[in-house]
């Protein structure tokens, strides 16, 4: 049985900023394995979710409790010439989420 990888890792840089400002909507993402502006083009359009625990368990999918809670989001362009990528979420991420992992999905496919 062969694996099939659903997702790669990246990691959470910053929010998107400049010298007075930042921007909490967008968001500074590292993936695993990507070095170059050319290697980003995949990922464009891709979803990225970020995982995390919380206090108290709520009702998700099937309305199985849980206290493991997702926000979605997706690439929106790259930034800069080392693969780093800008990513739009849903709700914008909260300030303890910066330097976590983030889980960068491999669809939608643009092929």
């Amino acid at each position: 049985m062969t694996n099939i990888r659903l997702f790669t890792r990246g990691a959470l840089v910053n929010f998107r900023r400049n010298l007075h400002n930042q921007d909490p909507s967008t968001v500074l993402v590292k993936i695993e394995g990507v070095n170059s502006r050319e290697d980003t083009d995949y990922y464009l359009g891709k979803r990225v979710v970020y995982v995390y625990r919380a206090k108290r368990a709520r009702a998700g999918v099937r309305g199985v409790k849980s206290n493991v809670r997702t926000i979605w989001g997706h690439i929106a362009r790259s930034h800069g010439n080392n693969g780093v990528v800008r990513a739009k979420f849903s709700v914008n991420l909260p300030a303890k989420a910066l330097g976590g992992s983030v889980r960068v999905m491999m669809y939608p496919s643009r092929v």
